[in-house]
């Protein structure tokens, strides 16, 4: 898509200016003898003490980020549940990866857009339920390197973000996964495991507790190689809670705050509302009192990250966060897009605002034009400080 507005030229300005220190900050290692990431220049002094203090504060006023839910399942356009919701079959689901092509997805469009919308950073769906992954990764086939596409899409999106100063997070499926052999299984209490399938799943090998353990090394090493290969991250974005509070027994979730925090020390981590109390901020859906939710331990969870930074995470689309062609006519107008700040503000919490790409990977133009108005208003008035 190309852009339908004038800043591209300001942004190989500033490329030409920058591009030197954008690949300083990409250097391997993230101790404080590091360049600042350029999202953090602002709290330049205290990153070289504590980095990951540093980002808790540029956090706290970060205010508004884009979310971005984009997989195999944008190109059947009906959400990013379709797989569990309309019980296809891992044999078939899979086919998709020979159609994924990505290429519409632009990088520098979607951070120029976040940019022009006064956004200060970006989550991507690395990895969602369906397993299918947008990185370079050793530990499957089944990813957007190797689909026809041949794009490591957040290594694409990691330097963009680095060319705007705009933080980048991501998003990964730790507590869901409907392809790979050794998840759980599917019970009474525990349906989002997997498809309801009328007959059994050949594919899926889960027969006992220990077999789990094939799943937590396959997730560790895909959380090693998004924390070493994309440069400082501002965060990694653990989902769904769900998942993990069906079988708490079964995820070493101190285990891999851990290794988080050993491969990146300043990282900041969010499970969204938390379950132990050591995630740096909560990210409910759509309302602060979403926190609440989750019974007894979505409680207790909510006790336990009291006082920390929040995020409300919201959609531009109704319902669904990957692309809905039947939504189409439904998007949120800039009118509704600029409430929602005003609720956020007023709780003190960042908006983290998705949108669902099409098939293509190209945004869709409801929102380009709402984020383009939203961000002129935001100029108009000040912004959001």
């Amino acid at each position: 898509m190309a852009l339908p507005f004038e800043y591209r030229m300001s942004r190989r300005r500033f490329l030409g200016a920058c591009g030197a220190g954008a690949a300083l900050a990409a250097m391997p290692g993230f101790g404080c003898s590091q360049p600042v990431p350029g999202f953090l220049t602002s709290q330049g002094r205290l990153y070289a003490e504590d980095p990951r203090r540093a980002r808790l504060e540029w956090f706290k006023n970060a205010r508004f980020g884009l979310f971005m839910h984009y997989g195999l399942y944008s190109l059947i356009g009906r959400g990013e549940w379709v797989m569990y919701r309309e019980n296809i079959p891992v044999a078939e689901y899979v086919k998709l990866k020979d159609r994924f092509k990505a290429d519409r997805f632009d990088a520098d469009f979607i951070t120029d857009l976040a940019v022009e919308a006064g956004m200060t950073y970006v989550n991507i769906t690395a990895r969602h339920h369906d397993s299918f992954c947008l990185f370079r990764t050793a530990q499957t086939d089944y990813n957007s390197v190797q689909s026809p596409a041949k794009r490591d899409l957040v290594g694409e999106l990691a330097e963009a973000c680095r060319r705007r100063k705009l933080g980048l997070f991501l998003y990964y499926s730790y507590a869901l996964d409907w392809k790979h052999p050794y998840f759980y299984n599917r019970t009474e209490d525990c349906r989002q495991a997997r498809p309801l399938y009328e007959e059994p799943e050949p594919t899926y090998l889960f027969r006992k507790d220990s077999d789990f353990q094939h799943y937590i090394d396959f997730v560790h090493a895909q959380i090693r190689e998004l924390l070493t290969q994309y440069g400082p991250l501002a965060g990694i974005w653990f989902d769904p809670l769900m998942g993990y509070w069906c079988r708490p027994d079964l995820f070493p979730i101190e285990q891999t705050y851990a290794l988080v925090r050993s491969a990146q020390p300043g990282c900041l981590i969010s499970f969204k509302q938390g379950v132990t109390g050591d995630e740096d901020f909560v990210a409910p859906e759509r309302e602060v009192q979403a926190i609440r939710r989750g019974g007894q331990a979505g409680l207790e969870a909510w006790q336990k990250n009291q006082g920390k930074p929040a995020e409300i995470c919201d959609t531009l689309q109704p319902r669904t966060w990957g692309y809905d062609k039947r939504a189409e006519g439904e998007h949120k107008s800039p009118d509704e897009v600029m409430k929602m700040l005003a609720r956020a503000k007023e709780r003190n919490a960042n908006l983290l605002l998705n949108t669902g790409p099409l098939g293509d990977g190209s945004i869709h133009p409801d929102d380009v034009a709402t984020l383009l108005e939203v961000g002129r208003r935001l100029r108009a008035s000040g912004g959001l400080a």
